[in-house]
C-alpha cells in the first residue's frame, strides 16, 4: 500500500508539472509571438504601419473650410460651444447642420443655433406627414416655404437607401427619390433657391455577399442591405436619381457621400458630365477613397467645381485632422482602422491648392448662392 501511494502521488507530481509547462510555455509565447493567430477574429486585426516614411500632422486646414454635412450633434450650449472651439482649432469656418427636421422640432434648432451667428447654418426636412395617402404635396410646399421664412438655407439630408420593408413594419412606402409625390417639393426647391442633398442607396461593398471575398467586410456586414421585401439593387437606386436629375434640372442637388460610387466613380462622372445641377460631398467616404489615391486625385481634379468637403461625423478635432491628412498631404500606407472600420491602409491624395480651395470654401459658396 506504501509503495502504491508513492507512485500514485509520483504520478500526481507529474501531472501537475506537465499542467505547469504547459502554462508557462503559453505565457512564453503569446509574449514572444503576439496573438494566437490560428484563433484571431477578423474583428480584432488591427494592423501597424512599421514603413519608416514621413508622416504628416495636419492641425488645421491649409484654407477656410465650410463643412457641408453635419447633423444635430449638439442640444446643449455647452456642447455647442466645444463644436465651435473644434472647428477654431482645426480651421472650420461654417458647419451646414442638415437637420432633417421639420415643423416644431426645426423651430426649436433655430431658435438654438442662431445664437451662434455664422458658425451655423441650418437645412430643414420634407414633411411627410400624409405620404401615403392622397393628396400629398400641397400641404408639405407650404411647410417647406415656412422653414426657408425661419431661416432654413437648403434641404436634406433626404434618405433614399432603398432598403426592403418588412411585413411587420408599420412603414409601407419605399421611398424612391423619383417618386411623383416629390416633384412639387423638388420644383419648389428650385423656386426658392435652395438646394437639396440626397442620400442614394450605399456603397457597392454593402451589396456583395458577406464573406471572405469582401474587401470591405467589417462594414459591410455592418451596413449590409438585402435583396428581400422589395429592397432596390445599388444600380436601379442610381437610375432612380438620374430620373431625378433628369426631370428636375434647375433644382440644385447635392449626392452625399460622392452618391455612394467609391467603387466605381465613372458613374458619378457621367453624372456631372450629363447634369450639371449636380453637386457632390465628400463626408463619412475619407476611408473609401484614401486607398485609391491616384485615381481619386485624378478624378477631384477633373471635377474639381463639383466636390465639396463633407464630415458627416460627431465634431471632432482628430476626424477633422485626418481628412486634413487625407486631402492635402502625400503621406502613405496609414491606418485609420478605428476611425474608418476598414483594415486596408490609406494614402493621402495631395490635391493642389487650386482644387483645395474649392472643395474646402468656394464650391460650397457657389452651390449656397446659386
Amino acid at each position: 500500500m506504501k509503495n502504491l501511494l508513492s507512485e500514485t502521488g509520483i504520478k500526481e507530481v507529474n501531472i501537475f508539472r506537465s499542467i505547469f509547462v504547459a502554462i508557462v510555455y503559453f505565457f512564453i509565447t503569446m509574449t514572444s509571438s503576439g496573438q494566437d493567430v490560428n484563433n484571431l477574429k477578423l474583428k480584432d486585426f488591427r494592423p501597424v504601419s512599421i514603413y519608416n516614411i514621413p508622416v504628416t500632422n495636419v492641425a488645421k486646414a491649409k484654407y477656410p473650410v465650410i463643412d457641408m454635412h453635419t447633423h444635430v450633434y449638439a442640444m446643449k450650449d455647452e456642447d455647442i460651444a466645444k463644436w465651435i472651439k473644434a472647428m477654431d482649432a482645426c480651421g472650420i469656418e461654417k458647419s451646414i447642420v442638415l437637420t432633417q427636421a421639420s415643423g416644431a422640432g426645426f423651430d426649436t434648432l433655430v431658435k438654438m443655433y442662431s445664437r451662434y451667428g455664422n458658425r451655423f447654418e441650418l437645412w430643414c426636412g420634407f414633411d411627410y406627414t400624409g405620404y401615403d395617402k392622397p393628396g400629398y404635396g400641397p400641404e408639405a410646399v407650404k411647410e417647406l416655404e415656412r422653414c426657408v421664412k425661419k431661416g432654413a438655407k437648403g434641404v436634406g439630408e433626404v434618405m433614399f437607401k432603398g432598403k426592403g420593408i418588412p411585413p411587420s413594419s408599420s412603414n409601407k412606402v419605399i421611398m424612391l427619390p423619383d417618386d411623383p409625390r416629390l416633384d412639387i417639393l423638388y420644383e419648389k426647391c428650385a423656386g426658392l433657391g435652395i438646394p437639396v442633398n440626397l442620400h442614394i442607396s450605399e456603397d457597392k461593398w454593402m451589396y456583395e455577399k458577406i464573406d471572405s471575398t469582401n474587401d470591405g467586410l467589417m462594414n459591410a456586414a455592418k451596413w449590409h442591405v438585402g435583396s428581400e421585401y422589395g429592397a432596390k439593387s445599388h444600380e436601379e437606386m442610381l437610375d432612380r436619381l438620374e430620373n431625378t436629375l433628369k426631370k428636375h434640372p434647375k433644382t440644385t442637388f447635392i449626392a452625399a457621400h460622392l452618391a455612394n460610387c467609391c467603387a466605381d466613380l465613372s458613374v458619378l462622372g457621367d453624372f456631372f458630365d450629363k447634369y450639371p445641377n449636380l453637386f457632390a460631398d465628400i463626408s463619412a467616404r475619407y476611408g473609401e477613397i484614401a486607398p485609391i489615391p491616384k485615381f481619386v486625385r485624378e478624378f477631384i481634379e477633373k471635377y474639381q467645381d463639383r466636390i465639396v468637403y463633407g464630415t458627416d461625423n460627431f465634431f471632432n478635432e482628430k476626424f477633422y485632422r485626418v481628412t486634413f491628412r487625407i486631402l492635402e498631404t502625400a503621406d502613405e500606407h496609414f491606418y485609420e482602422t478605428e476611425m474608418f472600420a476598414y483594415h486596408w491602409p490609406l494614402y493621402g491624395l495631395y490635391l493642389t491648392d487650386n482644387v483645395l480651395k474649392k472643395m474646402y470654401r468656394d464650391n460650397a459658396n457657389k452651390i449656397r448662392n446659386r
